[in-house]
């Protein structure tokens, strides 16, 4: 307790005192004499009023309110000088000033809520510097090492290592880090996300912002929605669990294929093994798998209708089918004027009429390579309608024709694939290509369309990681498959596309057929 309040004496509240002082009459003067009039006759006894002694009551008790209010305002004076100016601050926002008393107090915690509307006018920045005042501090100390760039060793990390582009890279700020690392992003997502712009972007109105949100919550279905085209540069694509790893292998895939109906893929190994897995993109069960006895499977694809599955070996002229509806094996050990020792590679036609078998020389073909030059052939007539040299070609090694007549590639032994327009490769001797894809170094031995014409898978089994996804009509590369530094793909000995571009797969020589989904399309 302050020293001015021990010192202080109580007032004597007793009645007796009080009133004696207050009631006392000067001589000469007659109760119930007014001050300056005649003396007045006294009241009746029934009508007189009582003695005033609440009303002195209250004014000692007044009195002495106020006089302990003085010594509490001349004690918190005294304890704010010894206060910091931060602290006297705080509490003058908090609490009022120091001469508000309780209803001040109480009219200010009332009044806030409504100076908080009246203030929402205020900018921004204004409102932030607000908010910011309390919990502005300045630092005790600031060492002068921390504004210096700190160097990262990029060849600590292999993580960081794979961001370098060239050897005097071997360290980097980290604000060179940082940017580095925003670059990485942008490219692996292809450009800044929607979600990174959304923090800058402002609405024209806080109404015409509720209005959209309501009727975002008022509609149902699917929000998300891709381009009718496929865009360039970047493909988004997911890496799913590999499509047999329900009966894994260590033999080399041969045959990865999608079944034309159902959500089925096919894989075909040299374990003498073909199985049927259910495509979800996350556990792909398997389904089904036949074994051949002693029988390394060179090929193996879906019939037309998809109700048979044919495999040829490596060493072999037999001709298995596999008729799934039956769950019949159905061996082929002799085909009518076939006089090949090994059937080995052949190809369904798109309408399930002919089954074309390669033989020797170049013969039953609809579209053979020979010397780097290409025969189209009519099945009806049997006769070769035209013949055009593939442009800078000494020796053929694959050849694709789109499933809507409007592109054919060709593949040869120096890595180059050579796009055309269908059409000039059915009228010209020495077509141009539209476009020659140079990404490969060695020997292009798998192309393959998708379903709807916008992409052109090409691979070479020559050498790791050495597949590349053209974008078309733009003839570019995407840029942004495979990953080369996760070296995941391995050699490349077939693949394929679902039938509505979904999926794609790659079977490689580690027994893992790869699967892919593109983002781009919504079904399988």
């Amino acid at each position: 307790m302050p020293p001015e309040r021990r010192s202080r004496t109580k007032p004597d509240r007793r009645p007796g005192v009080s009133l004696d002082r207050k009631n006392r009459t000067k001589p000469g003067r007659r109760a119930g004499a007014g001050p300056g009039g005649p003396p007045r006759k006294a009241a009746p006894s029934s009508q007189r009023k009582p003695p005033a002694r609440p009303s002195a009551a209250a004014a000692a008790i007044a009195v002495a309110a106020e006089e302990e209010r003085r010594l509490r305002q001349r004690n918190r004076l005294t304890l704010e000088e010894d206060k910091p100016a931060v602290e006297r601050c705080l509490e003058e926002l908090v609490f009022g000033d120091v001469e508000d008393n309780e209803d001040a107090l109480l009219r200010r915690l009332q009044g806030s809520r409504v100076q908080v509307q009246e203030d929402s006018g205020d900018s921004e920045v204004e409102n932030e510097a607000k908010d910011n005042f309390l919990f502005q501090k300045k630092p005790v100390w600031v060492d002068e090492e921390d504004e210096n760039d700190e160097m990262v060793d990029m060849l600590s990390n292999r993580f960081r290592k794979d961001m370098m582009k060239n050897a005097s890279e071997s360290k980097l700020s980290k604000d060179k880090l940082q940017k580095r690392l925003k670059e990485e992003f942008q490219h692996a997502m292809g450009g800044v996300p929607a979600w990174v712009e959304t923090g800058k972007r402002k609405t024209s109105s806080d109404g015409e912002s509720e209005e959209d949100e309501d009727d975002l919550l008022q509609r149902t279905g699917n929000f998300i929605s891709t381009s009718a085209s496929l865009p360039k540069g970047i493909l988004k694509v997911k890496n799913c669990l590999h499509a047999n790893a329900e009966r894994p292998t260590t033999a080399r895939i041969s045959s990865v294929q999608f079944h034309p109906c159902a959500q089925v893929v096919m894989v075909a190994a040299r374990d003498n093994a073909v199985s049927l897995f259910q495509v979800d993109g996350k556990t792909n069960p398997k389904i089904q798998s036949i074994y051949l006895e002693k029988f390394p499977i060179f090929k193996a694809c879906f019939s037309a209708t998809g109700e048979e599955v044919l495999a040829a070996s490596i060493h072999s002229k037999v001709l298995y089918v596999y008729d799934m509806l039956a769950g019949k094996l159905i061996p082929v050990h002799q085909v009518r004027g076939l006089k090949e020792k090994i059937v080995r590679s052949f190809e369904v036609s798109p309408d399930g009429s002919f089954l074309l078998i390669n033989g020797v020389a170049g013969y039953l073909h609809l579209l053979s390579m020979k010397d780097g030059e290409v025969y189209v052939w009519d099945v009806n007539s049997r006769k070769c309608l035209n013949r055009f040299v593939d442009e800078g070609s000494l020796y053929g090694l694959s050849i694709a024709t789109s499933r809507n007549g409007q592109y054919v590639a060709c593949g040869s032994n120096c890595g180059v694939v050579n796009i055309y327009n269908q059409d000039s490769c059915l009228q010209e001797t020495n077509p141009k290509p539209i476009k020659a894809i140079m990404n490969l170094v060695t020997g292009v031995t798998s192309l393959s369309f998708n379903p709807t014409t916008e992409i052109l898978a090409i691979a070479s089994e020559e050498m790791k990681e050495a597949v590349r996804l053209v974008h078309l009509p733009s003839c570019t590369v995407f840029s942004n498959f495979p990953v080369i530094k996760k070296k995941t793909v391995s050699l490349v000995h077939t693949m394929d596309f679902s039938p509505r571009s979904g999926y794609f797969a790659l079977g490689n020589e580690k027994g893992k057929a790869l699967l892919y989904r593109l983002h781009h399309y919504s079904e399988f």
